[in-house]
């Protein structure tokens, strides 16, 4: 596929009456400090017809006076500490074209063609970058991508939403809480978890990566399609112990099937452990409740762990059974927890965020990121929401997410990258239920 690039340029917020002064600047809350310091990029596919390129940069500028923090760049203040500048410097707008219809330049599926979609995330300044591709059949590919440092997947599903109402001329209704300085410590502090080897770690502490026969180059990615009657026959599995206690949740039992399903296809031994790292959305677990309309970063990670063995021997239950609680116990004490460990030993102690950019393994372990109650389908820039959306190529072994179908029936979408011989047996066996 033969790519050209008609423009690269910075766009700025657009304000309506006198813009703000470019001296500001937004301090990094705590859960800003350990998430990962990366951007993170996903891909959008439009139908024609599409609005013009012109509309589309329009509603971005509207849209960044509101999210204001995107066109900044990232600094430190007098302290040292690291900050948000609002200096209005711009994002980066990247207009391509291919003189090839859609259908036969792109597939959209996990692969390293899907880079070429959006600009580079390597060496990048600016905090947001969108890439509009034109295909000679009016197809239209939105690449975008974002600094994690900013905000949270549902922070950023906000933003994307209020950018499609303003390329179509309508008032962005729902606007962003802006305020990163909600979450002051107690007084006392009252650290009643364990955040060392959670959260953070010591700066001088060596990760132990895994001895396999692997590298990087063996990583492929696999996309499966779970049906909803699926979904309900793993659900009505893995509650099925439950007795008269609710039911777990649908991710929960498709998420402990998945951990059984990538476990034994890795081939792993019974005495080891395993551990799944899942995001935990802060907003509704705070008290007092933080709006959804906040933006930032309010994420923190459970821990589900067991031994290969227990996990493959106990029927699906167990695993759902040790997920739930995992989850559940990341509650508001737990965010109290962390803020004030964050604010006071975090602070004297010489440790660093536990989000490890540079780990491209992650055997035995899995990692798992739900996008399923974001709005990053609902991206309408004019011409209606978009048929294809999917994360970029990320070639990380074990980091799963998980999508909504476009079908709209309730089926999800799960993208798995693998070791090509491990992805060959997990093909065999992930619709399998034990």
């Amino acid at each position: 596929m033969k790519m050209k690039i008609g423009s690269s340029k910075l766009i700025k917020p657009l304000y309506v009456g006198n813009p703000p002064p470019t001296t500001d600047y937004t301090p990094l809350s705590v859960f800003d400090k350990v998430t990962y310091d990366q951007h993170v990029a996903v891909v959008y596919a439009y139908r024609p017809p599409t609005p013009p390129n012109a509309t589309i940069e329009q509603g971005l500028r509207k849209a960044l006076a509101e999210y204001r923090g995107w066109a900044g760049r990232l600094g430190k203040d007098s302290n040292g500490d690291p900050i948000i500048l609002l200096n209005d410097e711009g994002v980066r707008f990247v207009e391509a074209s291919v003189d090839r219809d859609l259908d036969q330049s792109v597939t959209f599926c996990p692969s390293a063609s899907l880079l070429s979609m959006h600009p580079s995330l390597e060496g990048v300044v600016e905090l947001v970058q969108v890439q509009l591709t034109r295909f000679s059949c009016g197809s239209m590919v939105v690449g975008f991508t974002a600094h994690h440092l900013v905000a949270d997947g549902h922070a950023t599903s906000n933003f994307l939403v209020a950018w499609g109402l303003a390329s179509r001329g309508l008032e962005i209704t729902s606007l962003p809480f802006h305020d990163r300085t909600i979450f002051s410590p107690r007084s006392p502090p009252k650290v009643e978890f364990q955040h060392r080897g959670a959260e953070y770690i010591s700066r001088n502490f060596k990760k132990v990566y895994p001895l396999i026969d692997h590298n990087v180059e063996d990583i492929v990615a696999h996309k499966v399609h779970f049906t909803s009657e699926f979904l309900s026959r793993v659900k009505a599995r893995a509650s099925s112990m439950n007795g008269s206690k609710k039911p777990f949740s649908t991710f929960e039992s498709l998420l402990a099937h998945l951990w059984r399903a990538v476990t034994k296809a890795r081939g792993l031994s019974g005495p080891e452990t395993t551990q799944l790292r899942i995001s935990v959305d802060g907003r509704a677990r705070l008290n007092p409740r933080v709006p959804n309309e906040y933006f930032g970063n309010l994420v923190l990670w459970a821990f589900a762990r067991a031994k290969v063995g227990d996990l493959l021997d106990a029927p699906l239950p167990y695993a759902a059974k040790i997920l739930h609680e995992a989850v559940t116990n990341v509650n508001d004490d737990y965010f109290k927890s962390f803020i004030d460990f964050a604010n006071h030993e975090g602070k004297v102690e010489d440790l660093v965020p536990n989000a490890d950019i540079e780990e491209t393994i992650l055997w035995p372990n899995l990692e798992v990121n739900s996008w399923l109650r974001f709005p990053f389908y609902d991206l309408d820039l004019g011409s209606g929401t978009p048929y294809i959306f999917l994360p970029s190529f990320s070639p990380i072994e074990g980091i799963i997410f998980l999508l909504p179908s476009f079908a709209g029936d309730g089926s999800i979408d799960v993208f798995v990258p693998l070791f090509q011989e491990n992805y060959k047996i997990f093909k065999e066996i992930c619709f399998t239920l034990e």
